[in-house]
């Protein structure tokens, strides 16, 4: 058994929690916060037979997409002038980021 936790930007959570659904998988979903962009994003718990991995890797890749976006300069009041950025610049969001994880047992009570 293995447990994936896929971490998505929140604009592909509906999405993919909706095709997971279609084909029976069940999911626990965690709200988070991105360190980057400090957005919001959500951590899926998927609990998988072995044999599922790559189908839920598939769902995840399909439902997940990867976008450009412009983030505003970052003030560095307060914070850390080593990372204050001047301009708006373009970066890649959504995607996923996966892990996958080797579950000794699973109970629900």
């Amino acid at each position: 058994m293995k447990l994936i936790m896929a971490i998505v930007q929140d604009k592909d959570t509906n999405r993919l929690t909706d095709a997971l659904a279609e084909h029976d998988y069940k999911s626990t979903k965690l709200a988070t916060r991105g360190g980057f962009l400090k957005e919001g994003n959500t951590t899926l718990m998927i609990g998988v037979d072995d044999g599922q991995v790559d189908h839920v890797l598939e769902i995840i890749e399909e439902n997940c997409s990867k976008r450009d976006q412009m983030v505003a300069p970052i003030s560095p009041m307060g914070g850390n002038a080593d990372s204050y950025i001047p301009k708006p610049v373009k970066v890649e969001v959504g995607g996923a980021n996966v892990f996958v994880l080797p579950v000794e047992s699973f109970f629900h009570f």
